[in-house]
């Protein structure tokens, strides 16, 4: 953390010539820095990562290491890539020195013999940018912080909307065409808000580096095919022609199939969204080398030429269609732009002008190697018995929640209890013995992580099948989730189609 004045401040100071070393400390400490000296590479690091230092005057020439690997070292380390480095140096040196240490990591480049006012006006404003940074690091870590609590508190409403409208579709199937109607807009804006939620998060945790991705031989074909059944409805609802040509060939792409999938629905979506109804859509895909280049063309609203540039930028959007309420939240492309990336590919948008359509051109690389075979099915460690009726709890401090998502499996023919806190649940897993648990993580009592080894530590037999139902959807709720016990983890609202792993099917 750095410091609010200087006195708080404390300086790493490395120098292997005593009488410079002397002489800069003196000066640093008279005007009331914290000092605290290093006469050769292995030194500055070792006192770096213990002593944390503010900032480190580092000189170039040592006898161990050069002082600019020692500031590449600090500036690529966990511990300590936040310490300013000024780098100094008392030999004649060049523009292309200063740039190779700058290049390097270094804060900013001073060269001996240096002015005792012009050291201490070069630390002050590093510390003065530092405090800067870090204000921007914090506002950065409370973005994500927000990110996180507002997908959790949205998901947990989502949770039983989604439910109740199942439930309602299977109380009375036939009905009205009016209702049919209602029902089924409840469900459309449900799952858009949905996809708004994963989106926000999918662009903190790309931000972040926290994404991961599942590499694998992936057919375009089976891309392509699982992103127009992710908007085809978006597509249909506002009567656009839609055309698709595919190569002959099957082209194999490396990558994750959902992200990919994931990219591709997302333009589609967007050109659904701003072409006018009953417009034209293309997707076309062609090898090109070792590439393959995938292009998605309407004749929509178009793009301004001074927005071309900063059209995949986050939170940004060309132009308002004027047939609708609303544009989104302006995620979607920056989202596609971030994905591609870090599939090794590129992304482009062309547009002749406002209302004369758009085209945007993925290039991805195509996986020179044949088509990875499916690894061996590994038993799962626990599952639910044969049969069509299962006795399932679900927990839920959420009375909402829990008591639609028991009445809908109830009407399905399984034998449901409910519980709303952790103690609950332990008591009624070991009365009930269910096949199944759906357990919340955020419980008034005690995590679901702890119900969770609480109930695998019961002696009962441990053939039931644990599954999290949360609204906490990141990569580490899911990792912590499985080290905790848990056979399953699902983000709320729950996907009806992800039950049918678990022997339920659903039809919402």
């Amino acid at each position: 953390m750095l410091p609010d004045n200087n006195s708080d401040a404390l300086i790493l100071n490395v120098d292997d010539s005593d009488g410079a070393r002397y002489a800069k400390s003196r000066i640093l400490k008279r005007a009331g820095f914290k000092v605290i000296e290093a006469s050769n590479g292995g030194d500055a690091l070792l006192r770096a990562r213990q002593d944390r230092p503010n900032l480190i005057l580092l000189d170039v020439k040592l006898p161990d290491i050069n002082g600019l690997e020692v500031c590449r070292q600090l500036k690529g380390g966990a511990e300590t890539n936040t310490i300013l480095v000024l780098q100094t140096s008392a030999s004649c040196i060049g523009t292309a020195d200063k740039i190779r240490a700058l290049d390097g990591g270094a804060d900013n480049y001073l060269v001996e013999p240096i002015e005792a006012d012009e050291l201490i006006a070069n630390v002050k404003a590093l510390l003065r940018l530092g405090r800067v940074e870090r204000a921007l690091r914090d506002v950065d870590r409370r973005k994500d912080e927000f990110l996180a609590t507002l997908a959790h508190e949205l998901r947990n409403p989502l949770g039983p909307i989604r439910t109740a409208l199942a439930l309602l579709c299977k109380l009375d199937p036939v009905v009205p065409p009016m209702q049919d109607n209602a029902r089924r807009t409840i469900g459309r804006h449900t799952d858009h808000l949905v996809r708004l939620v994963d989106d926000l998060l999918d662009v903190s945790r790309i931000s972040q580096g926290k994404i991961s991705l599942q590499w694998e031989s992936v057919s375009l074909a089976s891309v392509i095919r699982s992103a127009l059944e992710t908007s085809s409805h978006s597509i249909e609802a506002r009567g656009h022609a839609l055309k698709v040509s595919l190569p002959e060939d099957e082209l194999w792409v490396r990558g994750d199939a959902v992200r990919l999938s994931q990219i591709v629905a997302n333009l589609l979506l967007n050109s659904a969204k701003f072409t006018a109804p009953g417009g034209r859509i293309a997707i076309t895909a062609v090898r090109e080398g070792d590439t393959v280049r995938i292009c998605l063309i309407d004749n929509g609203i178009g793009i301004a030429a001074a927005s071309i540039d900063s059209i995949f930028g986050l939170f940004k959007q060309s132009g308002h269609s004027p047939d609708r309420v609303q544009d989104g939240l302006g995620i979607g492309l920056s989202l596609v732009r971030k994905l591609v990336t870090l599939h090794g590919g590129e992304v482009s948008v062309h547009s002749p002008g406002v209302g004369q359509g758009s085209t945007f051109e993925i290039v991805l690389p195509l996986d020179a190697g044949a088509p990875v075979p499916p690894p061996a099915a590994v038993p799962a460690p626990a599952q639910p018995p044969s049969g069509d009726s299962q006795r399932i709890l679900v927990v839920d401090d959420n009375c909402d929640a829990a008591d639609t998502l028991a009445e809908l499996l109830a009407m399905y023919g399984h034998t449901v209890r409910t519980a709303y806190t952790g103690t609950q649940a332990i008591e009624r897993t070991q009365e009930f013995m269910p096949d199944i648990v759906f357990l919340d993580i955020g419980l008034p009592d005690m995590s679901g992580y702890e119900v969770a080894v609480a109930l695998r530590q019961l002696p009962i037999p441990q053939q039931f099948l644990l599954v999290a139902l949360t609204g906490y959807g990141q990569e580490h709720d899911r990792q912590a989730a499985l080290q905790a016990g848990f056979d399953e983890h699902f983000a709320k609202p729950v996907d009806f189609g992800k039950l049918a792993r678990l022997g339920l099917h659903i039809a919402p």
